[in-house]
């Protein structure tokens, strides 16, 4: 197989993204716009013509999986995959590069995690400090290099690429990646997304994104 992914708009959404599209776009619904229905057909054609295949049909639970089990070429993921590949499948041998331009450029999705505090711990200072040394410069090179993921200081970028060159598309990615929504309710929304991308090869794409409109909107509301 060519291309294998997993059917989610984690994945699929950069397509959206090398064609123009979101599916928020400052704080408004913009899903059902033309660029991601361009998108999504694409995404169709190229399963129709057995070009691609989501993960799950290849017995595969996600890309990095189809990639180490020589399931398909290629696939498209963040940099996690680095050490899932290293942990599950040392022996395969990859190359990391940026995903190519679409109709409207370079695009692809970004995704980054937090550090909450509650607010009514007793131990709040204790617990600013502990954050504020896991996301010092050392303590982010030490998580780049313990789990493969990139740092998320843009600080030391450069030393993460110097130290990394195979990854340095990763890094490069970020100068033009697109962000999930992160809106209140939105997590909803997409995981109903999700479901109806599983069926996207016999699917309408329209009437799957409309319907992500509809949702969209009355979570933005």
């Amino acid at each position: 197989m060519g291309l294998a992914t997993s059917g989610e708009y984690q994945r699929l959404g950069a397509f959206m993204a090398q064609a123009g599209g979101e599916l928020v776009t400052d704080g408004k619904a913009t899903a059902n716009s033309t660029q991601n229905v361009e998108a999504l057909n694409y995404v169709k054609s190229l399963l129709a013509a057995g070009h691609m295949k989501f993960a799950k049909d290849l017995g595969a639970g996600w890309g990095g999986e189809a990639i180490g089990k020589g399931l398909c070429a290629m696939t498209i993921e963040g940099n996690w995959i680095v050490g899932g590949l290293k942990a599950d499948y040392p022996d395969v041998k990859y190359t990391v590069v940026e995903l190519p331009a679409g109709p409207a450029g370079k695009g692809t999705l970004q995704f980054t995690n937090a550090w909450g505090i509650a607010a009514d711990s007793s131990h709040k200072e204790d617990a600013v400090a502990l954050v504020e040394f896991l996301t010092s410069a050392d303590q982010q090179m030490a998580f780049a290099e313990a789990f493969g993921v990139m740092p998320s200081l843009s600080t030391v970028a450069g030393d993460w690429q110097a130290a990394n060159p195979e990854l340095a598309a990763f890094s490069a990615s970020a100068e033009y990646a697109k962000n999930v929504p992160g809106q209140e309710g939105v997590s909803d929304v997409v995981s109903d997304l999700n479901s109806q991308l599983e069926s996207l090869a016999s699917a309408d794409p329209k009437a799957i994104l409309d319907s992500v409109q509809s949702n969209l909107e009355s979570v933005l509301a």
